[in-house]
């Protein structure tokens, strides 16, 4: 069986852009697959969260995955700090990845760009320890988005350089995997891109958003001042509504509306209206298993204990091959 590898920032909730793009496929997933989904709590320190902020987040990011549906009896799920041989491949990792190649990396010079009062050495290995997360498995298949392909590519050459240097294949190589032809793709609120955190609170609508949040929110979507002629080209603000619809709202209900779009006639009053009761629907399900699971405190030790004994299980058995082929052993 294919071993697959994938992460999630511990950066706090997910939203709906996250749960019907990665995490219903992650529960697909993990009834074909080995898989290993993590809570990428060592990649966050790049921002300097507070303590109280980190351990937070990553208990939220736990639950919501669980409250999502991903099976910790069957996926292996776990905290990335919780796996210190990810560090230590890490560290090995570092030793064979050359300056130049990092800093040519778009992401770095992107953050650069964005924070250049906060450069740090984990934003110019970010990709290193991307590879550990990956490589430490043995994974070969890796659910990415298209911002996170050169950093797969970075993984790649990492692995084969290793490879090279011993004359040993200890790493297969990892490609990118979509389980679905047709990703679903959440756009935002804001009448921009796709819907993330990063991009501000009013673009994404949570998972555990109360009913009254989600009304808020999506009531100060944006809109334009309705259409000119009949059946007109949406723009793109428009076309994000009707896209979350398209997920959220049964078929009537998208077609009610794109007619009354179509002949001058629609309310973007009433079109917010109904998609935010079609979206409080259809996330209902999911935030009261949220508030279930948050409130058991043992079930999610248990969780996460359960989760890094097999995640170090597997990098355990990863790290001894690695140290003999270095030439660490034992007098």
């Amino acid at each position: 069986m294919e071993t697959v590898v994938s992460g999630i920032r511990s950066t706090g909730n997910l939203h709906l852009g996250n749960y019907y793009g990665a995490i219903q496929n992650f529960v697909k997933m993990q009834n074909e697959y080995n898989c290993y989904f993590f809570i990428a709590d060592l990649h966050s320190l790049t921002t300097h969260p507070t303590p109280a902020d980190l351990h937070g987040n990553i208990k939220q990011v736990l639950v919501e995955y669980l409250a999502a549906g991903i099976n910790p009896e069957t996926a292996t799920i776990y905290i990335q700090s919780d796996v210190p041989e990810i560090a230590e491949l890490y560290l090995y990792m570092n030793m064979n990845a050359y300056l130049g190649e990092l800093e040519r990396a778009t992401s770095f010079k992107d953050k650069v760009r964005a924070n250049p009062d906060n450069v740090n050495a984990g934003l110019l290995t970010y990709p290193v320890l991307m590879a550990a997360d990956i490589i430490i498995h043995k994974a070969t298949k890796v659910p990415v988005g298209k911002d996170q392909e050169q950093h797969l590519e970075m993984a790649r050459t990492f692995a084969n350089r290793f490879n090279r240097l011993y004359n040993k294949d200890v790493f297969p190589e990892p490609y990118a995997f979509n389980y679905s032809e047709n990703l679903v793709k959440i756009p935002g609120l804001d009448g921009k891109g796709k819907m993330g955190k990063s991009e501000g609170e009013g673009n994404a609508v949570f998972l555990s958003d109360s009913p009254e949040i989600i009304r808020k929110k999506v009531m100060r979507a944006v809109t334009d001042s309705g259409p000119t002629a009949e059946n007109q080209d949406k723009p793109v603000e428009i076309q994000n509504l009707f896209d979350i619809m398209k997920v959220v709202s049964s078929p009537d209900t998208y077609n009610h509306f794109d007619n009354l779009y179509n002949s001058c006639q629609v309310r973007y009053g009433d079109l917010k209206k109904q998609l935010a009761e079609d979206i409080i629907i259809a996330t209902t399900p999911i935030r009261e298993k949220i508030n279930d699971i948050a409130n058991d405190a043992p079930y999610l030790r248990q969780v996460a204990k359960h989760g890094a004994i097999k995640a170090r299980e597997s990098a355990q058995r990863t790290i001894k091959q690695v140290r003999e082929t270095i030439g660490f052993r034992s007098f």
